[in-house]
């Protein structure tokens, strides 16, 4: 968990952060008029944007989201309290398959996985991810008393799970080959090689259970 914060001491990985924050905002401020919870949730194609960009740029996709998000908020005119616990869920929307998915990476010198391999574990991890997500702000907003946690917390997680498994992997198959060949993934720009297999699985087993 170290890169979350020595990140920001790595100049590309702070443009990084910069650009899934702008991104991620323009996708989302078009949608907020298409509600399914007012002033908290939407149909949200740009869902798929944590997810796809927290896998590639790591630690920070995951900030670039929470930022993006609360910059959605406040141009589409939905910030509110629970503006934090939406930069918390989709910090970790798009932390979990940055965590899951460096277990599957390829150790330096072996020859790639399969892209066919990467977009089916990429999929996997949708699901916990739009767990994840969606517990952190369902609780949150609940815990203020504004809408009720499984109402809230359904909405967010069939609207993240559908957007990701639709979407998720299409725009994987588009955007990996090229970022990899620009050498900004981040296990690169960091210069981070894939943990111990035996704590990877531990740590895969405890990700999916506290989802």
């Amino acid at each position: 968990m170290r890169e979350i914060v020595t990140m920001w001491t790595n100049t590309r990985m702070v443009v990084l952060v910069a650009l899934t924050a702008a991104l991620y905002a323009a996708v989302l401020i078009p949608f907020k008029i298409a509600t399914i919870i007012p002033g908290f949730t939407e149909v949200r194609p740009g869902a798929v944007v944590p997810l796809v960009l927290g896998y590639l740029f790591g630690p920070a996709g995951a900030w670039g989201s929470g930022i993006g998000n609360v910059i959605g908020d406040f141009l589409g005119g939905t910030l509110s309290l629970g503006s934090a616990f939406g930069f918390a869920g989709n910090f970790f929307f798009a932390l979990v398959p940055c965590k899951l998915l460096r277990t599957a990476a390829a150790p330096p010198g072996a020859a790639p996985a399969s892209p066919w391999r990467e977009t089916l574990l990429f999929a996997a991890a949708v699901v916990p991810a739009s767990a994840a997500c969606a517990a952190i702000i369902a609780w949150g907003v609940d815990l203020l008393g504004f809408v009720p946690f499984n109402v809230l917390g359904t909405a967010i997680f069939l609207n993240n799970i559908l957007v990701g498994l639709v979407l998720g992997p299409v725009l994987l198959r588009l955007l990996a080959p090229r970022v990899g060949a620009w050498h900004l993934l981040w296990r690169d720009v960091m210069d981070a090689p894939p943990p111990p297999a035996g704590r990877s699985r531990v740590g895969a087993a405890l990700i999916w259970a506290g989802a």
